[in-house]
């Protein structure tokens, strides 16, 4: 058999090539691509809706959103906690009756503990136990009421013991095993910030100005541009390869090389001549070029299913 055979199974090694291939066709392992440009959103969009923003606002760590897709984010976030904190309560109510009536019960169990051991135990005089003198001979067989109790007490049907009554039906969620077994735990109501899982608050929220490019173009969209924004004092053009930073007083959108020069020397706005403290400059996280350099991750995976031998 040839090497270059079509169905050539006499190879010593099973190729990296052959096994790309086999996992491409049956569905299983883990797919791994590279991002590129087109991959990646642009710096002036949103990090939930991936479209450029209309009412930008920008969190402390840098996370430029839609003000509309970010509120509705906090409220859709605070709805789902006051759905979950009464479904805590109402599990709560059921636990605390639980507990109620367990006591309740411990209370009756010593009660009837305590009223039995009043009872005189003693046999009447002219009642003599007969029990104690009756004798049974080997070749005597059981009634017949004491082996269908008998043979009820061994049984391992679902229609004996008293489990008649109940549904036969165990894939009912509440005849599972573990129902009822889940506890009460409190929701929290603290809301994080969708990218960065920090604590995200309403007031956090920083308004954001862009400055628009002046080329004169006044055919085309703001969208369909590709260079849509500019540094407001230096009148360079934003980009994703332009690390770019937010100031917090005025919310203006400058370049990071803009701050190293012209800021930091003596920290005041160059615009309105406001003193600034480090705080209020914000880096503004970008979105990428494709390049490592750039970005800290490139690669996107999907999961598939294993295939175990």
């Amino acid at each position: 058999m040839t090497r270059h055979a079509r169905n050539c199974t006499a190879g010593a090694v099973y190729t990296y090539n052959e096994k790309k291939r086999d996992a491409a066709e049956s569905g299983y392992g883990t797919n791994a691509k590279r991002l590129g440009k087109d991959s990646v959103k642009s710096f002036d969009c949103c990090s939930l809706t991936l479209q450029p923003c209309r009412n930008p606002v920008v969190t402390k760590d840098g996370y430029l959103f839609d003000k509309e897709a970010i509120l509705q984010y906090i409220i859709t976030k605070k709805n789902e906690y006051s759905r979950k904190l009464k479904e805590y309560e109402r599990l709560r109510r059921i636990e605390e009756n639980e507990v109620t009536q367990e006591a309740n019960q411990k209370q009756l169990a010593r009660m009837e503990k305590f009223v039995n051991a009043e009872k005189p135990t003693t046999t009447p005089a002219h009642k003599p136990n007969t029990t104690l003198f009756k004798s049974t001979k080997l070749d005597d067989k059981p009634s017949t009421s004491s082996a269908a109790s008998a043979s009820s007490a061994s049984s391992i049907s679902n229609m004996t013991n008293g489990h008649e009554t109940k549904l036969p039906s165990f894939w009912l969620p509440s005849e599972c095993p573990n129902a009822g077994v889940a506890k009460a735990q409190a929701p929290d109501p603290t809301i994080y910030c969708p990218v960065s899982q920090k604590p995200l608050k309403v007031k956090d929220l920083i308004d954001v100005k862009f400055t628009l490019l002046k080329d004169g173009d006044n055919k085309r969209s703001l969208i369909a541009k590709e260079a849509r924004y500019m540094c407001p004092i230096t009148h360079d053009v934003l980009s994703n390869a332009v690390p770019c930073a937010v100031l917090r007083p005025t919310g203006d959108v400058v370049t990071m090389e803009c701050v190293e020069k012209l800021i930091r020397k003596d920290m005041i706005h160059p615009l309105t001549d406001r003193k600034l403290k480090e705080k209020d400059i914000i880096p503004l996280q970008r979105g990428g070029t494709g390049y490592s350099f750039t970005n800290d991750n490139l690669q996107a995976k999907e999961q598939r299913p294993m295939l175990q031998v």
